[in-house]
């Protein structure tokens, strides 16, 4: 038997659970995963407390969890590229990443490059895909001046440094907390709340290129005001809003490959991209992980370290 974390029923924080399971097996083409590290992710909350149900609806009793990286310990049939003992990265689509272990289709994994924490790779597939497809929604320039609201959350961290490297300029809106470390990565800080339209003038007199939504749709509304060309408006979250605009709404699934993976581990492995890490928490302790997460307060990532 082993642990792995698990819900009954659509819910608050308080309807998960670790419980003990069945190891699993690994099926042709599949690996056993030994999970050192499982980043939580916003999205998963969503899903527990039943709002994507409509797209996304759970299987109870249903696990939880997509980014993982740990230790192969079984190889199934037909898999060839792998070993026992290789050090890996990657994905679930299972809702499974959240336990000690997980079978993975080995086409869903790469190989965890040796610089690269546990924390940092078992938390990178979400944010770091789906800060790929955001950034090339909005096909920066060097020179031009991008928004980023959310700019020091979990998926915001990685899109301002992506800009950065396209050369271009960053306003990062953020609460004035994570200004010093946003300012240490060549990012211009704006603080959030009333009067954020005219300090995003002032800081960009000659106007604002694109902009990225990380957080809601009344940020949708802030860069129609602003006169960003629809175009080249972005959200990861306001899909609703999106379609009343006509902006794009690209995220993970849209740049979910192993290729985007490896290019995205090669950033943070050479430490171009830094992945702060926010917190972690024993697999246990998972309820205390989504407590924090939920406050929607934290700069980088939390993980579990089943």
């Amino acid at each position: 038997m082993t642990k792995a974390v698990r819900f009954d029923q659509y819910g608050g924080i308080d309807v998960l659970q670790v419980v003990e399971v069945e190891k699993p097996t690994a099926a042709p083409g599949e690996v056993i995963v030994q999970v050192k590290a499982a980043g939580i992710n916003p999205g998963e909350a969503t899903i527990r407390q039943g709002f994507f149900d409509a797209v996304v609806p759970a299987t109870f009793p249903s696990g939880q969890g997509s980014d993982l990286a740990g230790v192969i310990s079984e190889i199934g049939d037909g898999v060839g590229h792998f070993a026992v003992g290789d050090e890996v990265l990657g994905w679930s689509w299972r809702r499974s990443s959240q336990a000690e272990y997980v079978a993975v289709p080995a086409a869903q994994l790469i190989p965890k490059p040796a610089e690269l924490s546990w924390s940092a790779a078992g938390s990178l597939y979400v944010v770091g895909v789906t800060a790929f497809a955001a950034v090339r929604a909005i096909d920066a320039k060097p020179g031009e001046t991008v928004v980023v609201p959310a700019a020091a959350g979990g998926v915001g961290v990685v899109v301002v440094q992506l800009l950065r490297l396209k050369g271009a300029r960053v306003l990062g809106i953020a609460s004035e907390s994570h200004h010093s470390w946003l300012k240490s990565h060549g990012v211009l800080p704006v603080a959030y709340g009333d009067g954020l339209a005219d300090r995003l003038r002032a800081a960009a007199p000659s106007g604002i290129d694109a902009f990225v939504d990380l957080f809601g749709p009344e940020y949708l509304d802030l860069a129609v005001e602003l006169g960003v060309a629809r175009d080249r408006i972005e959200t990861i979250i306001s899909f609703e809003a999106a379609q009343k605009y006509g902006t794009k709404a690209e995220g993970s699934g849209d740049a979910t490959t192993t290729e985007v993976l490896a290019e995205m581990a090669g950033y943070v492995a050479t430490g171009r991209i830094d992945l702060p890490i926010a917190a972690t928490f024993p697999l246990e302790d998972v309820r205390l992980a989504y407590t924090e997460l939920e406050k929607r307060h934290t700069r980088g990532k939390i993980v579990l370290i089943p």
